[in-house]
């Protein structure tokens, strides 16, 4: 029969191998909850490098967009400067060119034209017009009577124009009035006329 003694050492080698036995298990535990903690840590860690790499190549090629198209833009922008620069300069050569327009033998016709042209657009009874020096000339008593007669229309004349080449008409109450000088023809005619002359001017056809 065991003494108290012996008793008293089993059980406490007893207490102690489950002491051991459970601190190992708690290790085991320990480092296979550490493990998973890193793995999910490692998990979620290229999770949100990917999202990271994926926002960081998103805003990439937006700003690679965006420059794209403030470059195209300002290109764009530039073109059209240029197209106008170089549509200004023929205008302007275009109306240098009109003060040798009654140069041409042709322009007495013209002139006649120009004020039967300003009758016909105001269709009134009385009219007053006016125009240059040089005009005038061609526009004597006898075409005056000659439109007058053949439009129905009582003919005044006004003073000479100070600028402008051609003849401004105005009815006799002076509500209506017609320009239809060389100038303000050029000018009317000057925005159908931009896409037509850049294309010329280009070398294309129409």
């Amino acid at each position: 029969m065991r003494s108290t003694e012996e008793n008293i050492e089993m059980l406490s080698r007893a207490v102690l191998g489950e002491a051991h036995e459970e601190a190992d298990q708690v290790l085991i535990d320990a480092r296979e909850n550490a493990d998973a903690i890193q793995q999910r840590a490692k998990e979620q860690a290229e999770i949100e490098r990917a999202k990271i790499l994926d926002r960081a190549t998103q805003s990439a090629e937006r700003i690679r967009s965006q420059a794209i198209a403030t470059a195209q833009l300002k290109a764009r922008t530039m073109l059209l400067e240029s197209r106008e620069k170089l549509l200004d300069s023929v205008f302007a050569a275009a109306r240098q060119r009109l003060l040798t327009a009654q140069q041409r033998s042709d322009y007495g016709q013209i002139a006649k034209n120009l004020l039967r042209e300003s009758l016909l657009q105001l269709k009134a009874s009385r009219v007053e017009f006016r125009a240059d020096a040089t005009t005038m000339k061609y526009l004597t008593a006898s075409v005056l009577d000659e439109i007058s007669s053949e439009l129905k229309v009582q003919i005044h004349v006004g003073r000479p124009l100070e600028k402008g080449i051609g003849v401004i008409v105005d009815t006799d109450n002076g509500h209506m009035h017609f320009d239809n000088t060389l100038e303000t023809r050029l000018t009317q005619l000057q925005n159908m006329l931009r896409a037509p002359a850049y294309h010329l001017l280009m070398g294309e056809k129409l």
